[in-house]
């Protein structure tokens, strides 16, 4: 299937579109003489039971790409575009594209810019793409198009024109923002961030495991959770057949609420939240089966608990986030910015005694740790409470 180019009817946005093996040759030879490039993708969450990525924004300084990624199964020279580290790749909200791109295409990256953790850093309030669009271009997004189903051929015009927008104004926005980082000399500060969001991992996870994330699950006994086990198994299943996500099988609180009342025919589904006719006439047997095999099968424990962390920790780590949470008003900014949450959490756990043993834990925020270690490792220590 292909898809026009230059399907959106605006002199403004002309997105060449790319469905084949030589016009994504030809996109990747005219790239190499960028050292910018803006990325983005598309994918189908709400759509799939498991959601890939189904289109491929980028734009040079001079034009604009759509690639049509479920056309196209070898995406391998755009891998060497995005592992290189002599072209920066910028995003908006570049950790989610990444951990898609990681996921679908094992892609690496290097060398990226994040216009919106640069405004996150600069402590601007709103720092979506379609606010950001609109103070700065005065450009209007449509926000009907960010839970589109973009697995769907053809896609329409108003849905190009939004795809293309998402990386048509990052170049020059790259440009304004670096400007104001660097006059207030916190470019090294966000070129650390950007460095650490190319490291961001997919995560698996079997479906069982997932079964006991969803709230309520834990406070479930153990004939319960043998109930639950086995439907989310049957949801999984019915998930993976019809090729839909898993919530619009049935609903977490409909599992867990299912758990609980062990029903044994089709009039024991009354009142269970989140349980419709319609639900209940597709998959009711289905549901019955799986509740009677989790009544048969043993009960399952409860999952050991974490242990609790020793009071010294929780000090150490309630004076940190009492001092993040200052230096985030004084800066202006969310107090992530001020200390990562698993940096945060390693000095706690670590209880560095010294500065060389607090650059180690500190060694991939190098500019935090010359701007506030000293502070960091006082506040750790309980040096300034002692004053």
């Amino acid at each position: 299937m292909s898809q026009p180019a230059g399907a959106v009817p605006t002199d403004r946005l002309q997105p060449h579109w790319i469905s084949d093996q030589a016009g994504l040759y030809r996109l990747c030879a005219d790239l190499r003489e960028f050292r910018q490039i803006a990325v983005d993708t598309e994918s189908n969450s709400l759509f799939a039971y498991k959601e890939r990525v189904c289109l491929l924004q980028i734009s040079s300084p001079r034009e604009d790409f759509l690639i049509d990624t479920l056309e196209l199964n070898d995406l391998g020279c755009l891998l060497a575009l995005i592992s290189n580290p002599n072209v920066e790749k910028i995003f908006h909200a570049a950790e989610y594209d990444i951990l898609c791109l990681k996921r679908d295409y094992g892609m690496q990256f290097a060398n990226i810019f994040d216009t919106m953790q640069a405004a996150r850093i600069l402590g601007m309030r709103e720092v979506g793409l379609g606010s950001i669009l609109e103070s700065e271009y005065g450009v209007t997004q449509d926000k009907r198009f960010q839970r589109a189903d973009w697995g769907q051929r053809p896609l329409s015009e108003q849905m190009l024109e939004y795809a293309c927008r998402d990386t048509h104004y990052l170049i020059p926005l790259r440009s304004r923002l670096a400007d104001h980082l660097n006059e207030r000399g916190l470019m090294g500060l966000a070129v650390e961030d950007f460095k650490r969001v190319c490291k961001v991992t997919p995560t698996g996870g079997e479906e069982r495991d997932h079964c006991w994330r969803i709230p309520g699950a834990q406070a479930l006994d153990g004939r319960e959770r043998a109930i639950l086990a086995e439907l989310c198994a049957m949801r999984e299943s019915q998930a993976k057949n019809a090729n839909r996500p898993v919530f619009k099988v049935l609903p977490n609180e409909s599992l867990i609420a299912l758990a609980r009342a062990n029903p044994q025919k089709k009039t024991d589904f009354e009142g269970i939240p989140g349980l419709s006719e319609r639900l209940i006439e597709r998959y009711g047997r289905d549901i019955l089966t799986a509740v009677e095999k989790g009544r048969a099968a043993a009960p399952i424990p409860r999952p050991p608990r974490m242990p609790r962390p020793d009071q010294a920790f929780l000090d150490r780590l309630e004076r940190l986030k009492v001092w993040r949470r200052d230096a985030g008003k004084k800066m202006e900014v969310e107090s992530d910015i001020i200390l990562p949450k698993d940096i945060l959490e390693a000095i706690s756990g670590e209880d560095p005694r010294d500065f060389q043993s607090l650059k180690r834990i500190m060694a991939e925020v190098p500019w935090r740790l010359e701007h506030y270690g000293k502070e960091i490792l006082e506040v750790s220590k309980g040096i300034k409470e002692k004053k």
